[in-house]
């Protein structure tokens, strides 16, 4: 089919060249092109295309849709297990996918979120758990996302009963052994960090600081206080981040660790002067107490039991004070314990009556005074000088001088949640969120008694008698408390509105104790009809 015009110069003249078979016009000698172009229209005499069936990549490909999802979600699984140090159980995991997903598997976003719920499930079971902020960070959710996928596939596999505790034990233990803030800490100190850090974690959840918390800001506050004691620097910033949890709680926590431990350095003699700034001075001894108390059996008689209160006395520091001509040898919350103290913290020491009843030669005296030089070099005699007799006086650091951490106690290793709640770590206390939910309760009574008196000194001035109840200052009561300049008036507040609200609109006072006002609001305010 030749074209009916040139197409540069619009003339109708073409010749064609008899070796090329192209096409050319005689007028200006240019080739057409497209001259010899036939369209591939399909027919019954078409030429034959190629078929292209869903599930394949055209006629080189050899795999099926199936057979490349399979491989898609194969890589998916080694890629999640490998970024959470799972390698070992990347049978595990895929077997656990494969059994939900009826050996179908999936591709996507979701099949990630259900790859790292399996993981977190199958490390749960054997008791060694993942926290779940790592997982999700790892396949790029986030944290209460990859939570409801866990909680489907604990539901869907029928788990729930016999599904573990979360093991904060472990999480300790994986943190401080992974964590890069440690990785330059010599190994004995490590290992030291690790069994006071069991210690400490498991007396913290017997005082409930870890009931109904993430447990990972428990363990940072946890680690960062050892770490102190142990003169290792760590910032608490960084080791938050590293285990994904959020600074301010693992501060909260960390505060909350401190004041229970100021409660429990009250049994001291000393014990009214531990604040929270100078517990961890403190915490030795205090630790040191707590280990006593928990190596006590529990069948122990209240007599056995007393023998912590009785005096002991270490023979070294009767040699120490006898060599003294002071009777002022004590020692005080700097980190130096008392003479009637010591039977807390001795390493070795002999219990007696009467310390009038021992009696001691010259010679002996001697030899225990070089044998306790030798044996602490810390402790270097000051001798004076001149005619007058001469005086020796012992200055040296107890903590110093002995090693205050045993780790013999059970607390070291890791115990059941009902042999711990029995054992006697020499204080007790409530969960501090149970805590804070009483005071919150008792101020918004007196919140609700408030209103019921302002609204009854409204609606009936006579005979309103608002007698000694302190109730806040309204704008038309001529004392006021002011706050700081730019500062609202702190006499009656968002919530003291909200309750007069409710109260006015019969809300029941134990309803309104709860503290769920946006609930009763819509309730019993925007749906009672009452504008």
């Amino acid at each position: 089919m030749s074209p009916s015009s040139c197409s540069y110069c619009d003339k109708n003249s073409f010749i064609r060249d008899d070796e090329s078979g192209a096409l050319i016009c005689s007028s200006c000698g240019c080739i057409q092109q497209f001259d010899q172009f036939e369209a591939q229209i399909g027919g019954i005499d078409g030429p034959q295309g190629t078929f292209i069936h869903v599930g394949t990549a055209g006629s080189g490909s050899v795999y099926s849709y199936r057979e490349r999802k399979h491989f898609t979600a194969k890589s998916t699984i080694e890629e999640v297990t490998y970024s959470l140090g799972l390698s070992s159980k990347n049978s595990d995991v895929r077997s656990m996918v494969y059994t939900i997903t009826d050996g179908e598997f999936g591709q996507g976003e979701w099949f990630r979120v259900l790859v790292g719920a399996c993981a977190y499930v199958v490390m749960r079971r054997e008791d060694r758990p993942l926290p779940m902020a790592e997982i999700a960070s790892t396949v790029g959710c986030d944290i209460y996302e990859i939570g409801k996928m866990i909680q489907r596939v604990v539901d869907f596999l029928d788990l729930r009963p016999d599904f573990p505790e979360f093991d904060i034990v472990h999480s300790l233990e994986r943190t401080i052994k992974n964590s890069s803030v440690f990785s330059s800490v010599e190994s004995g100190v490590i290992e030291k960090m690790r069994k006071q850090g069991v210690f400490l974690i498991q007396c913290a959840v017997k005082w409930f600081l870890s009931t109904g918390r993430r447990p990972l800001p428990l363990v940072v506050a946890v680690l960062v206080f050892v770490a102190e004691l142990n003169g290792v620097v760590v910032v608490m910033e960084e080791l938050a981040k590293e285990v994904h949890a959020t600074v301010s709680t693992c501060r909260l926590r960390y505060k909350e660790l401190l004041e229970t431990l100021v409660k429990a350095a009250q049994v001291l003699p000393w014990g009214k002067d531990v604040t929270v700034k100078n517990i961890v001075k403190n915490a030795p001894l205090v630790i040191r107490y707590m280990e006593r108390k928990v190596m006590l059996n529990p069948g122990e008689t209240q007599e056995k039991r007393k023998g912590l209160d009785r005096a002991a006395v270490d023979l070294e520091d009767v040699v120490a004070e006898c060599l003294r001509h002071d009777n002022e040898f004590e020692y005080g919350a700097d980190g130096v314990t008392s003479r009637k103290d010591l039977q807390y913290f001795s390493l070795e020491s002999k219990s007696v009556g009467d310390a009038d009843r021992m009696q001691i030669s010259t010679e002996c005296l001697s030899v225990m005074y070089k044998k306790f030089l030798d044996q602490n070099r810390c402790a270097e005699p000051l001798r004076g000088s001149g005619n007058a007799r001469k005086r020796i006086i012992f200055q040296f650091d107890i903590l110093e001088c002995r090693e205050w951490w045993d780790g013999k106690s059970e607390l070291s290793k890791k115990l059941m949640l009902k042999e711990l709640m029995e054992k006697d770590v020499g204080v007790d206390t409530m969960p501090p969120s149970f805590v804070n939910g009483q005071l919150k309760c008792k101020m918004r009574k007196e919140k609700i008694n408030a209103a019921k008196l302002r609204i009854k000194r409204i609606m009936h001035p006579v005979d309103a008698n608002l007698g000694d109840v302190s109730v806040p200052l309204d704008s038309s009561c001529p004392e006021r408390r002011r706050k700081r300049k730019g500062m609202v008036v702190d006499d009656v507040d968002w919530e003291d509105l909200i309750i007069e609200t409710l109260v006015l609109h019969q809300v029941k006072d134990e309803e309104i104790e709860k503290g769920h006002y946006n609930t009763l609001l819509d309730l019993h305010v925007f749906n009672s009809g009452i504008v």
